[in-house]
Parts: C-alpha cells; structure tokens; sequence
C-alpha cells in the first residue's frame, strides 16, 4: 500500500521536464514524492498530523482551465527594508509576491537603510524580514567602494552574489563603482568564486546626454541613451575576460548591446543577462508625457527595441526574465507634476509579472512552458536553487494554481505592494494566479470556489507568514583556474 502523503494536488495540466501532463501531484514534508495519474487514489494525513495547517483541503483537484505550474524565483526585488519602509516592507513584498506566483525572491542590496553591504546589514535584513516573510527570501550583497576587499565576508555570510552600480544609483549610501573599482570588485570576486551583477549604464554617455527635465517621456528617454548600455557592458565583458569572474547583466533595456553579448557568450565568457517584465510589455510609444509612473532606470524603450528583447529571449542571449519591482511612495513617484527628472525611477510589477509576461508572450504564440523556463526555472538555476523552478519527485512543494485564459483589468489600489503606483494600473492581462503553496503550504488563494478552499467556508482564512530564509546554496559557481 502507498504510504500516506500531507497533501495531494491534481490538475488537467502540470507542467513537468517532460511538458504539461494530467497528474496529481503528491507532497510530504514541504517536498514532491511523486507525479501520478490524475484519478490515482492516494490516502492523505490529517492534516493535524502534517503540520500544514493552512485551511486548505489536503486532496484538492483544480477545476478546468487552471494549470499547475512551479513557483515563481523573482532575483530582481527591492524590499528596501528597513530604513525606506514606507516604500515597501517584506510583510507587503512578499504577500504580493504570493499573489503573483512567486515564492521565493532575493532581495537587492539597496534602497534599504543601511544597504546590505556589511555583515551587520545583512544581519539587520534577515531580522526584519524572518517574522513577516510570506514566501522564500534570499539576500544579495552589495559592492561599493568602501567595501572592496571585504566582500569574502558577505560571502561566507550566505549572500548569493554582489551588486554593483557603475552609474549613480540614486542614493548616497550605495555609491557606484569607478572602472578601476569595477576590476578590484570583480578580482575578488572571482577568487573565491562568488557572481558579480551590474547596472550597466555608462556615466559618461549619460553625462553627454540631454539631462531629464520636464513632462517629455522622448526627452527622458533621451537622457539614457542605448549607447551607455552598450559601453557600460563593454566595460563588464572586459572586466570578465580579465578576471575570470562571473557577471550578471541586470535589466537589460537596450537591444542594441546584443550582439556583444552574443560575441562574449560565444567565446565562452561566464556572463548571464536578464531583462523585465515592464521591457517586454511597454513601449515608448505608447507612454504619455508627464506619466511618470512609467519611469525606470534604464528607460523603457521603442516598440522595434521591444521586438530585439523577445528575440534575445528567443535565441538564448537573454536568459531570464525577474521583475526588477523597486517601489516608492506615491509622492517620489508622482509628486512632482509628471516631471521626468525629479520622479522616482522604479517599477512595481512584482505580483503582475506573470500575468504582464505570459500577456505578450501569448500574444506573440510563444508558449507558456517557455514563460515559467524564463521566470522560474532559470532564475532557479541562476541562483543556484537546485530544489526549485521545476516540478519533479525531490523538489520543493512551491506551486501555483494559474489560469492562463482569464483576463483581468489591473486595478493598482487592490494590489498586495504597499504604495498604490504601477505601471500596470488600467493594463488588461492574461492569466490569474488564483493559489499558491510554499513547501506544500497555502500562502495565497483567491477565495472559495477556487478548487482550494471549501465553498462553504464562510470566509478566506488568514495565511500566517511561512517564508524562509535563504543563504547561497555551496559549493556556488567554482573558482577559475589560475
């Protein structure tokens, strides 16, 4: 007789290595032991005994049109807690994170006061964020020019990697690296085998453009050329072929810079790149002056950009796609009389990067099995989770109930993020998460009726926080040979 298992989930379609299939899913202690028929009977715990204790049925079968996919790995989150929680909080981020299928972020190393560039800060991030934190949260250190010669220590202290800017970052407290600082980051770096992630903007071409002034979106725009990607990634490609270090292209914006990202892959550098959900999804176009809601750092361009994005997804240049959510409160945002250089530069998309994604993409016939590749798989890989970003026997319980048919309209003042500003207010999108577990457990549903809960319960229970907190899998990335 099959041994008894804390839950089972069942659906038309589980998308596995193999493709979606009809299973039923079963999980024991937090982990998937198996995929099964659909109709196969299985013999649940109480749930008493299984220690879930979540509300939820513990044989649960989704109704038709609704898929079950594994959680979302978002590596691009700005909590910025503590020191600016009034723009966000962990509590806020990470039930919006649930709510949008993503049960494991890493959070950046700034806006957050003081920045995750000491152990000490480290320490202060883990403490804030273990007793709010609704999904998984792991951190990523920073590189500053205070701290170089210093990063083993975050390391050995479980950061997964260093961020750097080469740009201003726009706060005093995490100042950019110079190029010969770039060098001294990425040597150390590669000593002992840790990743290295940049903002790749070149002040210099930024300073020779137009400053940002006014309601203008073309002059905003105008301000962050392609060109200071482009240089900006030159510098990394050569800091990479001299140090052997491991880089990371954050947000790309510019599909200009491309072909020498193609040309360094090919020659077998160690560089992975990513790009945004508000990249794929915008097009300047389309973005009224003064809608400064929009804003970003780099900017969001052209629809002709757009297409070199998806194309670079496509072919394997671009390996992944996370959210780069960096909130603000409603008055950095949009105080400022649609003034694009006194605004804030940030999107929150965290919670609609699914739906913002799977939107263009199924518009443009790419499946949605490459979706969850770019957005869970190979954000899990990137990070080095083993466990997660895929559904197998052995893997983390992190799944979702989505619905890839169903449209909504997004209405910003019901979204989970603290402060109500998004670039995807009013935007129509396909596909609704409507459940999500972490290690098995409910941390998010959408009501009665859903397949989850029981139709007679009189009201959605309270999902208390569950989330973990990570440290970087070891061994990481090797270190180069000598």
């Amino acid at each position: 007789m099959r041994e008894r298992v804390d839950r089972v989930i069942r659906a038309d379609a589980v998308l596995t290595p193999a493709g979606f299939v009809r299973g039923a899913v079963t999980i024991t202690g937090g982990i998937v032991t198996a995929i099964l028929p659909i109709d196969e009977p299985v013999e649940t715990r109480p749930i008493a005994d299984s220690g879930l204790s979540d509300g939820a049925a513990t044989d649960i079968r989704l109704p038709s049109g609704r898929v079950l996919l594994p959680g979302l790995v978002d590596t691009h989150v700005h909590v910025n807690e503590p020191g600016r929680t009034d723009w966000e909080g962990f509590a806020s981020a990470t039930r919006a994170a649930a709510a949008g299928g993503v049960t494991t972020v890493i959070d950046m190393p700034l806006n957050s006061i003081p920045p995750t560039t000491t152990v000490s800060g480290l320490d202060l991030k883990r403490a804030a964020a273990g007793p709010q934190a609704s999904v998984n949260v792991g951190f990523w250190g920073g590189a500053v020019p205070g701290n170089l010669g210093t990063l083993r220590e975050l390391h050995s202290a479980g950061v997964f990697g260093f961020k750097a800017f080469l740009s201003p970052s726009g706060v005093e407290e995490f100042p950019a690296l110079s190029s010969a600082e770039l060098l001294a980051a990425a040597a150390e770096i590669s000593a002992f085998g840790g990743l290295l992630l940049v903002h790749a903007e070149d002040p210099a071409e930024l300073d020779a453009a137009p400053p940002a002034t006014g309601r203008s979106y073309a002059g905003f725009l105008a301000s962050r050329p392609p060109q200071a990607e482009a240089s900006a990634i030159d510098r990394v490609i050569d800091a990479v072929r001299r140090t052997g270090v491991s880089a990371h292209i954050l947000h790309l914006s510019a599909g200009a810079a491309l072909p020498r990202l193609r040309a360094a892959r090919a020659e077998g550098l160690p560089i992975t790149v990513e790009t945004c959900p508000h990249y794929l999804s915008f097009a300047a176009e389309q973005i009224p002056d003064g809608a400064t809601a929009f804003k970003c750092c780099p900017p969001i361009r052209d629809a002709a950009n757009r297409e070199l994005l998806w194309a670079g997804l496509l072919d394997g240049t671009i390996d992944l796609v996370a959210s780069d959510h960096s909130p603000a409160t409603r008055e950095l945002k949009l105080g400022h009389g649609g003034d694009f250089g006194l605004a804030w530069g940030g999107i929150s998309g965290l919670e609609l990067s699914l739906p913002a994604v799977w939107t263009a993409a199924g518009a443009a016939g790419i499946g949605l099995d490459r979706v969850i590749g770019w957005m869970s798989t190979a954000t899990a890989r990137f990070a080095g989770l083993t466990g997660k970003g895929i559904i197998r026997p052995g893997a983390d319980a992190d799944l979702v109930s989505f619905a890839p048919e169903e449209s909504f309209t997004v209405d910003v003042g019901a979204l989970q993020h603290k402060n109500p500003v998004s670039a995807f207010d009013g935007a129509t999108l396909r596909g609704r998460v409507h459940g999500t577990w972490l290690a098995g457990a409910l941390v998010h549903d959408t009501g009665a009726g859903n397949g989850i809960t029981s139709p007679a319960a009189s009201a959605r229970p309270e999902h208390p926080p569950r989330g973990a907190l990570l440290r970087r899998p070891a061994p990481t990335r090797p270190a180069p040979t000598p």
